[in-house]
């Protein structure tokens, strides 16, 4: 006895009901075409995930609820069952559900833990549903647990006490670097405490902050991994579960693969960008290119992602910039294929200078006079997005991010940021390796991309002459060690300072931290990687009066 299910991994885009539509039409005609019993789709597929507040839209749910009844008539004509997610208004509540659609019928059964942590709110938006029964797919009974479902034992355990013999879990679980083994473990212990093989089916592709990798998989019911689907792209993989001797195996033993950290990192934020621009409908990205690290890095994942053709580069000057910061742009820009212009911005940096003249008169130059540098600059690249239809990319980083060395409607001006969870250590060790890899997918060229100048300079505003970051901050790779311990590990003062780390500069950076907290919430949504990216991981109050030791 065997049932033969296909685990399509997919890419939906959040609101898009007929497109998503097409989507699983798609996949289950290619399943169909492979005589396949089943196929199940991702968390939510039908109205894409996370839909966050538009689930309140009743029009919404009308739409995903009208989409499942032309599967379900469809579903007589001879083709293979589907498992769908979708938002399932009733009883004046609206539900995470999953439904199977098979034979022309429709059975629907609701997610029962519903996440409220970290970037999940789902306890605002959906009702939570009773604990699941099984569903019968041509006499089997099918446990359908969903994402959050097997994260706790309470779900599994009623499913595999009500008779369940094999679970489907349709997952809407976004990617944060070394998940991919959290994720695993706890399908595991699922699999563990109630004996019955498992199919994860997660989604990929990006939605706004969030990158979803895919990596969806199957354990046999004695842990073992039976299959793996690729990261960071779409697919459709036939699992065939045979039953023999009362139990179900869906294969032999496979051997773990996932990436390594910056090749998955990588990844995640060209996925990011492609989709944020494709989903978007814009006709490709600008940033400026000033030489250094950041934006090198920034153009290289943008050609990755776009190609060089959709992608431009803007050189900014003023009377502080190097012509080694002019050089490495051009050569960035030449190794990667894309297109760069010159603007010089002094003369408008010398017109609201003397327009500010009268006013600042018997006061000394400061960061009053660099901030205009760089919101010149952000003027300017504001004004070749909105006249060329390009999504302006900033190139700034978590470490500066976190500090709040950056310039509000300056250098923050843009509507993505590909580096913005990303630590400043990190921006070098992921330079390095796209100079010695090529992604799997990426649009960009094989060999040296980063200048080897821009990696071996130090790094630099060039607000004033001979300006360093470090002029300013603690040297990276101190700063990132101790925000890390601050942002990701959420330790005090005392604590970091018995790790070895100098008060001063602890209590210092803590500091910073705090009082920049009204810049990140001005700052544009960016791909996130950490567990603890700025915005809806991490919500602290602008105002806010505690410092603890």
């Amino acid at each position: 006895m065997s049932l033969s299910i296909a685990c399509a991994q997919v890419n939906p885009t959040v609101g898009d009901v007929r497109g998503n539509l097409t989507i699983v039409r798609r996949a289950r005609d290619e399943a169909a075409a492979l005589g396949t019993d089943l196929v199940v789709l991702p968390e939510l597929v039908l109205v894409g995930y996370p839909p966050e507040d538009l689930v309140l839209r009743p029009a919404l749910v009308e739409a995903t609820s009208a989409a499942l009844l032309e599967l379900q008539r469809e579903s007589s004509q001879g083709l293979p069952g589907l498992i769908v997610t979708l938002p399932w208004a009733a009883d004046g509540h609206v539900y995470n559900a999953v439904a199977l659609v098979a034979d022309g019928r429709v059975e629907l059964r609701f997610k029962h833990e519903l996440p409220n942590y970290g970037v999940f709110d789902e306890k605002r938006i959906f009702a939570a549903g009773p604990l699941p029964t099984p569903v019968y797919f041509r006499g089997h009974a099918i446990g359908l647990p969903v994402c959050e479902d097997i994260w706790k034992p309470d779900v599994v355990a009623h499913l595999a006490h009500a008779g369940a013999e094999l679970l489907m879990v349709p997952n809407g679980s976004p990617f944060e670097v070394e998940k991919f083994h959290t994720r695993l473990d706890r399908a595991r212990q699922r699999v563990s405490e109630c004996a019955l093989p498992l199919l994860y089916v997660n989604q990929v592709g990006g939605q706004d902050e969030l990158v979803f990798d895919g990596g969806s998989f199957a354990i046999n019911r004695d842990g073992s991994l039976a299959h793996l689907l690729p990261f960071w792209q779409e697919a459709l993989a036939i699992v065939t579960w045979d039953k023999s001797a009362g139990q179900w195996r869906g294969g032999d033993t496979l051997r773990q693969a996932e990436g390594p950290r910056l090749e998955a990192v990588y990844h995640a934020m060209m996925l990011g960008l492609r989709d944020y621009v494709r989903k978007n409908g814009f006709r490709g990205v600008v940033l400026g290119l000033s030489g250094g690290i950041d934006s090198a890095l920034t153009a290289a994942v943008a050609v990755d992602a776009l190609g060089g053709e959709r992608v431009r580069g803007v050189r900014l000057p003023s009377r502080f910039t190097s012509q080694a910061s002019l050089d490495d742009a051009t050569e960035s820009a030449g190794a990667l294929g894309m297109r760069l212009e010159t603007i010089s911005i002094e003369a408008p940096v010398q017109a609201v200078e003397t327009a500010l003249a009268p006013l600042f008169s018997g006061r000394a130059r400061d960061v009053t006079e660099e901030n205009l540098q760089a919101r010149a600059r952000g003027i300017v690249l504001m004004a070749m997005s909105n006249k060329f239809g390009e999504l302006l990319v900033t190139t700034g980083n978590k470490s500066e991010m976190s500090v709040g060395y950056a310039t509000l409607y300056g250098d923050m001006c843009g509507g993505y940021s590909v580096l913005k969870d990303v630590y400043k250590t990190e921006v070098y060790a992921l330079s390095r390796w796209r100079n010695e890899h090529v992604p799997e997918g990426a649009l960009g060229p094989a060999g040296q991309v980063i200048p080897t100048s821009s990696l071996t300079k130090a790094p630099t505003a060039e607000l004033r002459p001979n300006q360093t970051d470090q002029d300013s901050l603690p040297p990276y790779d101190t700063l990132d060690a101790i925000l890390g311990e601050l942002v990701e590990n959420e330790r005090s003062v005392d604590q970091i300072v018995a790790l070895g780390f100098a008060r001063d500069v602890v209590t210092r950076v803590q500091r910073l931290l705090y009082s920049a907290e009204y810049k990140r919430r001005q700052a544009p949504p960016g791909v996130k990687i950490t567990r603890k990216s700025f915005g809806r991981d991490r919500r602290y109050p602008m105002t806010n009066a505690f410092c603890e030791r």
